[in-house]
């Protein structure tokens, strides 16, 4: 990951809001996080401000989410970031950047949840009211939401990667759930709306259970499956059933096959990428790695009962 050369102070973010934004510029200001791609400011109590601090495609990202998310909250039974105001590029920042409101709550990689059955039912809503066809003109995922053959090096990778970390006992075991999920028929039915982003850091949980979904940047039309690898990243030992059992419509066979190959490829990440923030490497965060860990095990320890 390259971050940007300059730096993102109070200084800076209010010098942005008096410029375009100037009925916000004096609001209390405080840093909230340091995302993969942004970071994130809070603006009093109820606002955020969320600015890019990746170079690459951040600012098409943004924008989608302040296109898009304002349509779809309004469905969804978690909160979400709704967008307020757009910020555009300008001599002070080169990328666009977006005010939202503020989604309270704990990132799940520091506060897993731990209600089996009431995350299982808010998870199960979310993406059941979510995954609903997209319209045509649905932003299509950079690499997610596909058919995952186009994903089968990338997968190998990955795994060869996290084994030479030594964060994969058993490699076999793991590449025999991504070959079936790489074998199953593809998806046929219409292409949804997915978060395409469903890891730990990206859910938030009050209470034992989740209460709201954040980073929407991956945002695009495509096979649910994608998302439905939540049930194992996300949810308790135990909860996948109960959350099968009450997502409509109902994940067949092949849909499951290829939501177990989606979950080990974004747990083999995320412990990648935790690795790297336990030993310092750039990008490193080393929250990640536990529920990366705890999300193959589940994977592992149980079979596909489709």
């Amino acid at each position: 990951m390259t971050h940007t050369e300059i730096e993102i102070t109070p200084e800076l973010i209010r010098e942005l809001l008096r410029d375009q934004h100037p009925d916000l510029a004096d609001r209390p200001l405080r840093l909230g996080a340091r995302g993969w791609d942004n970071q994130l400011w809070r603006l009093g109590d109820d606002l955020a401000v969320r600015l890019p601090w990746a170079t690459g495609s951040v600012d098409v990202l943004l924008r989608k989410e302040h296109t898009w998310l304002p349509v779809l909250a309004p469905t969804l039974p978690l909160e979400v970031p709704v967008p307020q105001r757009l910020g555009e590029p300008s001599d002070r920042f080169p990328h666009a950047w977006i005010v939202t409101t503020w989604v309270q709550g704990a990132p799940a990689d520091r506060a897993p949840a731990t209600r089996a059955a009431e995350s299982a039912e808010a998870l199960a809503a979310f993406l059941t009211a979510l995954h609903r066809p997209a319209p045509e003109d649905a932003p299509v995922g950079r690499s997610r939401g596909g058919p995952l053959s186009e994903h089968a090096e990338g997968f190998a990778h990955q795994l060869a990667t996290a084994t030479e970390l030594g964060l994969v006992a058993d490699p076999e075991a793991v590449r025999a759930i991504l070959d079936d999920a790489v074998a199953a028929p593809d998806w046929t039915g219409p292409a949804v709306w997915l978060h395409a982003d469903l890891h730990a850091a990206n859910v938030l949980t009050a209470d034992g259970t989740f209460c709201g979904v954040i980073d929407f940047g991956e945002l695009c039309a495509g096979d649910p499956a994608c998302d439905l690898a939540a049930a194992w990243n996300l949810l308790p030992d135990g909860a996948a059933d109960r959350f099968f059992d009450l997502y409509r419509p109902a994940a067949d066979p092949a849909t499951r096959r290829r939501a177990r190959g989606w979950a080990v490829a974004r747990a083999l990440v995320c412990m990648i990428i935790g690795d790297a923030g336990v030993h310092g490497r750039p990008g490193g965060k080393p929250t990640w790695g536990p529920p990366a860990q705890a999300a193959l095990q589940r994977l592992l320890d149980t079979a596909d009962p489709s």
